[in-house]
């Protein structure tokens, strides 16, 4: 097969089922909002829940832009910053890695490794909780507990997950209070130390993790005496664990999966 002229090479990478593309950003040949909404396409792109477009940084090892499915342009994300982490340690053999993100540096330390799988914690910086804000829906009002981790969370305490959650959390991202949208997290409590979430988030739906989801969800639960610090969340993609002391700090897994290159 003959390559067509354009092309873009990826780096895919995963952590805890929240999958991203890894970029240079100085390969991108056109608008990065519209790009990333052509790579995360599933069937039509290479699919993802978001791509981190890469730029040089002076204050630290590089800068990570994020662009979700949709093509909007978020703040951060804990699990994607800790697949560049997981890449750049493939690239360049280190054990701690700064990042640049719109929610200003994130240091990412290695805590373990074997082949393309990488385990680090991440300092996520200090949070903001709000007090308990009821949202009135279309069929019912909901309460929950706003959170900033540097992008702005709503986590809704649940004693069970319906079906059908996934509407009502679509209803809550879009709701006329939060201007800039919102992710949602529904929690359910299993004990001081084990919470188990389901995430809704911004510009792309239903995930199988967040990293800052997991921090604004374990934060709710230790603001509101419903756990205690260290917190493991539990999500459909996997296990993550959140200590709060001061700051927050996020651990969890991210495995490089594939590179190749998309055709412009």
């Amino acid at each position: 097969m003959n390559p067509p002229a354009a092309v873009i090479p990826f780096v895919k990478a995963s952590a805890c089922g929240n999958d991203f593309l890894i970029i240079d950003g100085t390969e991108a040949s056109e608008d990065l909002a519209t790009l990333s909404r052509r790579l995360c396409d599933r069937h039509q792109g290479v699919g993802a829940d978001g791509v981190e477009w890469l730029f040089p940084a002076s204050d630290a090892d590089i800068c990570a832009r994020l662009f979700n499915a949709d093509g909007s342009e978020a703040e951060i994300s804990g699990n994607g910053t800790r697949c560049v982490a997981a890449y750049l340690c493939a690239e360049r053999a280190k054990e701690k890695i700064v990042v640049r993100t719109g929610a200003g540096l994130k240091t990412c330390t290695l805590t373990s490794r074997s082949d393309t799988q990488y385990e680090f914690e991440i300092a996520m910086g200090e949070p903001q909780v709000g007090t308990e804000l009821a949202v009135k829906l279309t069929s019912r009002e909901v309460r929950g507990i706003p959170v900033s981790m540097g992008n702005p969370h709503y986590v809704v305490f649940v004693k069970q997950f319906v079906p059908g959650w996934q509407m009502e959390a679509a209803e809550i991202e879009r709701h006329p209070n939060f201007k800039q949208r919102i992710n949602v997290e529904l929690v359910t409590i299993e004990d001081k130390a084990n919470i188990t979430a389901r995430f809704f988030e911004r510009g792309v739906g239903e995930t199988q993790s967040s990293g800052t989801g997991s921090c604004a969800a374990a934060v709710a639960a230790i603001a509101t005496n419903k756990a205690e610090s260290p917190v493991r969340v539990h999500a459909s993609g996997g296990t993550q664990t959140v200590r709060w002391q001061g700051q927050v700090f996020l651990r969890g897994p991210a495995q490089l999966i594939c590179c190749g290159e998309f055709f412009l």
